[in-house]
C-alpha cells in the first residue's frame, strides 16, 4: 500500500463528536463521553475507508495566536469566552466537551495516534507544514473551508471536508474548489481575504462578496496584483472597485497573514512522531480496553483497535 499521510483538525473533529453524539453519554462520574466516542469512530472509519498509513491528530496549542489578533484584533474575537484566565483569551467551549479533552488526548497517546502542536500556532499551520513537506499522499479532515488553500492534484493533496456530517464527506480537490467557488485552490487564501469570513472574524472588504471576488481573481490572479492595478489609473479597473479596495487598505495590509496557513514551522519528522499507524499492543492495549470499559466508550475503542489491528 502507497503512503498515505492523514491530519486531522482535531478540534474541528471532537467539537462536531460532541454535537453529533448525545450528550446523555457519561461515565459513572457523571462526566459526559460522547466526544470521545465519537472521535475515535471518526478516526477508526476514516484510516479504514481512505487507506491511511500515517496519521496526526493536529492539535490547536493556540486556538487564537496573539500574532494574528494583532494584526486583525476581531479575529476570532466572537468566539472568546467571558472568563479570561491569566491574561488570556480563553475559547468558548461547552462545560461537557471541556471535561472531555483531557481524556481524548489520554485515549489518542494510548492509542498511539500522534499528537502534534506548535507554540503560538493554530492546528492549521500545523497541518499546513506537514502537508507542505510530505513526500505521499495527503488527506486533510477538516470542517474548516480554510485549509481548502492546501488542496493541490499535483501533490495529491486533497480535503476530506466533514461540514455535511460523517454520512456526506466531500472530497475536496482542484475541480470541487473551482467548480464552487470559482477560484483556484492556491487562490483561495486571497479569496476568503477578499470576502471575508464571519466564523473567523474577519470583515472582508466592504461591497465585494463572493461572486466579486471570484471575478476580480480570475482577472487579475492574485490580492498582490489586483492591488496593484487599484493604484494605477489606467489598469481598467472599475472606479467602484477601485474605491472599496481603497477603502480596505489598512485590513488589506495585514489580513493575508492572518488568513494564509504557515506552511514552514519547524516540527518533528513523521517518524519521530511516531505517525506510521500501528496495531495497539501490550499494556496500552490493555489500558485502553480498561478505560472502555471504566469510561463507558461502547464499542469505539473496540472498533478503534480493529481499524489499527488491519495494519499488521
Amino acid at each position: 500500500m502507497a503512503d498515505r499521510l492523514m491530519l486531522l483538525d482535531t478540534a474541528s473533529l471532537y467539537f462536531r463528536a460532541f454535537y453529533g453524539v448525545p450528550d446523555s453519554i457519561t461515565r459513572s462520574d457523571g462526566i459526559p463521553v460522547n466526544a470521545v466516542r465519537g472521535l475515535l469512530d471518526m478516526i477508526a472509519r476514516l484510516t479504514t475507508e481512505f487507506e491511511a498509513t500515517q496519521l496526526i491528530a493536529c492539535w490547536d496549542d493556540n486556538w487564537r495566536p496573539q500574532w494574528r489578533v494583532d494584526l486583525v484584533p476581531s479575529y476570532k474575537a466572537q468566539r472568546v469566552a467571558e472568563t479570561v484566565k491569566r491574561g488570556l483569551d480563553v475559547e468558548e467551549v461547552p462545560d461537557g466537551l471541556a471535561a472531555q479533552i483531557p481524556l481524548i488526548r489520554h485515549v489518542l497517546e494510548l492509542a498511539g495516534v500522534a499528537i502534534v502542536g506548535a507554540d503560538d500556532h493554530e492546528a492549521d499551520d500545523v497541518i499546513g507544514t506537514y502537508a507542505s513537506r510530505a513526500d505521499s499522499a495527503v488527506d486533510v479532515v477538516t470542517g474548516d473551508r480554510d485549509l481548502f488553500q492546501l488542496v493541490d492534484d499535483a501533490r495529491e493533496v486533497r480535503v476530506i471536508y466533514t461540514a455535511r456530517g460523517m454520512k456526506n464527506l466531500e472530497l475536496v480537490t482542484d475541480e470541487v474548489i473551482v467548480g464552487k467557488y470559482r477560484v483556484l485552490p492556491s487562490q483561495y487564501a486571497d479569496y476568503a481575504t477578499l470576502r471575508g469570513d464571519a466564523s473567523d472574524g474577519l470583515p472582508g472588504v466592504g461591497g465585494i462578496g463572493e461572486k466579486t471576488a471570484a471575478t476580480l481573481l480570475a482577472e487579475y490572479g492574485t490580492l498582490e496584483s489586483l492591488r496593484d492595478a487599484a493604484q494605477d489609473a489606467g489598469s481598467g479597473l472599475s472606479a467602484s472597485v477601485r474605491s472599496k479596495l481603497t477603502a480596505a487598505s489598512d485590513y488589506l495590509d495585514v489580513a493575508p497573514t492572518v488568513v494564509t496557513v504557515v506552511r514552514d514551522l519547524e516540527l518533528p519528522t513523521l517518524g519521530r512522531v511516531g505517525a506510521r499507524i500501528e496495531p495497539v499492543l501490550g499494556e496500552n492495549r490493555n489500558e485502553l480496553e480498561r478505560l472502555s470499559a471504566e469510561w463507558n466508550l461502547g464499542g469505539s475503542v473496540t472498533r478503534l483497535l480493529a481499524a489499527f489491528d488491519s495494519y499488521a
